[in-house]
């Protein structure tokens, strides 16, 4: 099962949201996984996560 965390590293930079606005929003200034997020957008999903200069983003397939 496909799974989309952003962990507590997260600075809220939005670079995630910028990439893939379908899986991540932002949510008192972190990036948080949206409620129903399309975890089949896999090429997008992966570029947010090498985006986030802090690596917050894990995703496993």
């Amino acid at each position: 099962m496909k799974e989309v965390t952003v962990d507590e590293n997260c600075v809220g930079c939005g670079s995630c949201v910028e990439v893939c606005p379908e899986v991540f929003e932002l949510e008192d200034d972190l990036a948080i996984v949206k409620k129903g997020a399309d975890f089949s957008l896999d090429a997008k999903i992966i570029e947010a996560a090498e985006a986030c200069p802090v690596e917050a983003i894990q995703y496993t397939k």
